[in-house]
């Protein structure tokens, strides 16, 4: 063939038309590196690259997983930029399209505040490579708000349709011409809510100065300290835990919190950085929702409908499986230990830190601070902590959840507990609690810790929760 000399527009085009081959012409291979952004960034680091949504750049090496080196294709200018502020092809650039999200994640997301009868989002296929899913939200007057989906079938031709009556080019197409509904269960009114992600934090930026972050509003206070949402290099807002003097050894922190910014997942609260002169400072992403057990007892949170409540808690099991996976232990698992985000994302907070404590009121099983009514009783009676005395945390927690917020075995006492457990007491079923749900919490209750399932086995059960009992696709 004859060559040609390809502007960026016609290199970028052709990536896209091939991105789904699997073999590639070796002198198309070079395109690969051409990206699209998604969202506008402004620098805020020396050797950060600016640029405005919709820009194009190439990418020039992906040494920092978070942080790719690259070369704006508009100014000739070479920066570092954020993995998540780009995207490899322009369809990612439409507001509709959400990749490679799941089913759960697309439901959660259409049903968080700020979405309404008639927001839709378009996904990858999990179960078919190369094929999509169209998500929407719709008002069923019979259960309440809910998401239908929808399998957008491909053509030989390259085109794609829901019903075979008519089929479109593009996706694009597609979404234009159901914005009429046209045979789904309401028109497409309007794509799922989404807010830019927050930049990825610099990795040499762990052991920070102190007055490098503003305290704004104290958010609370627990058996560690003060937490405070606040300011760094006044650009970025966190969450700042402040310990108390004296609440764990330094040395032993400082440990402890160098392997816990390992455990990056994305149901674990990121740790930045810290402060490490006392008080000791802990910088982690801040989440708007607050606590667990506070948000649930607001007008908002106490409103949830119990699928929602379901993928709260499956959310929370597929943290604490990845725990489970990388032989850590969390120690205080409960509601108040998670937290909770705008778009109803939660995130397990404060996994290892209970070890370290050396206030004996949260240590000792009479310190009025020890967690007793979330403790197993093996960890109780002789202080083994294991990964399947979280599996009985988790246990109370789903109560917690299903009740919006109770203190569990209410009306008793910690000593009370003790003893009731020692006689093989267990919580009986809340109120409007699933059967299954219950089944769920009394396996974690086992009194042989042996016999209690692995976070593994709870995230599989929790996520196909409803799955059972509900039709998968719309036809």
């Amino acid at each position: 063939i004859g060559c040609e000399i390809l502007n960026h527009d016609k290199m970028l085009e052709i990536s896209i038309l091939i991105e789904f081959k699997e073999q590639k012409p070796f002198w198309l291979l070079f395109v690969d590196n051409l990206v699209v952004a998604i969202y506008s960034y402004e620098p805020t680091h020396e050797g950060d690259l600016g640029f405005e949504k919709g820009d194009k750049l190439k990418i020039i090496n992906k040494d920092d997983p978070e942080w790719y080196l690259a070369e704006s294709l508009i100014t000739g200018q070479r920066g570092y930029i954020p993995h998540n502020f780009i995207a490899m092809t322009t369809m990612e650039t439409e507001p509709w399209f959400f990749k490679n999200i799941s089913r759960n994640e697309a439901m959660r997301l259409l049903l968080a505040p700020g979405n309404t009868q008639g927001s839709f989002l378009i996904r990858e296929s999990e179960t078919t490579k190369g094929s999509y899913s169209l998500s929407v939200r719709d008002l069923d007057h019979n259960t309440g708000e809910g998401v239908k989906h929808y399998r957008i079938r491909n053509m030989d031709n390259g085109g794609f349709y829901i019903t075979a009556k008519i089929s479109f080019n593009s996706l694009k197409e597609l979404v234009q011409h159901h914005s009429n509904a046209d045979g789904l269960c309401t028109k497409l009114v309007k794509p799922c809510q989404s807010r830019a992600p927050q930049k990825p934090w610099w990795q040499d930026e762990w052991e920070i100065p102190r007055e490098s972050l503003k305290q704004e509003r104290m958010l609370g206070a627990g058996q560690f300290g003060e937490v405070w949402r606040g300011v760094y290099n006044n650009d970025r807002k966190v969450a700042i835990k402040k310990l108390k003097i004296g609440t764990m050894s330094v040395e032993a922190f400082l440990a402890e919190a160098n392997m816990m910014k390992n455990l990056q997942h994305p149901r674990l609260v990121r740790l930045f950085a810290v402060v490490t002169q006392e008080p000791i400072l802990i910088v982690t992403e801040y989440m708007e929702n607050g606590s667990l057990v506070d948000y649930l007892k607001t007008t908002e949170g106490s409103s949830l409908p119990m699928n929602t409540l379901i993928d709260m808690s499956s959310q929370v099991a597929d943290g604490m499986a990845f725990i489970e996976e990388k032989n850590y232990i969390h120690r205080d698992l409960r509601a108040a230990n998670i937290l909770v985000s705008h778009e109803l994302i939660c995130k397990i907070a404060d996994f290892g830190l209970a070890r370290l404590i050396e206030d004996n009121e949260y240590t000792a099983r009479e310190g009025a601070k020890f967690p007793i009514k979330w403790t197993a009783p093996e960890a109780i009676n002789y202080g083994t902590f294991s990964i399947k005395s979280d599996v009985w945390s988790y246990g109370i927690l789903l109560t917690e959840i299903v009740t919006y917020g109770r203190i569990p075995y209410p009306g008793m006492s910690n000593p009370e507990v003790i003893q009731n457990l020692e006689q093989g007491y267990r919580m009986p079923k809340p109120e409007n609690c699933p059967d299954g749900l219950y089944n769920v919490m009394c396996m974690c209750w086992q009194e042989n810790p042996e016999d209690r399932p692995t976070f593994e086995y709870l995230r599989s059960v929790m996520e196909d929760f409803f799955i059972a009992t509900e039709r998968q696709y719309q036809e």
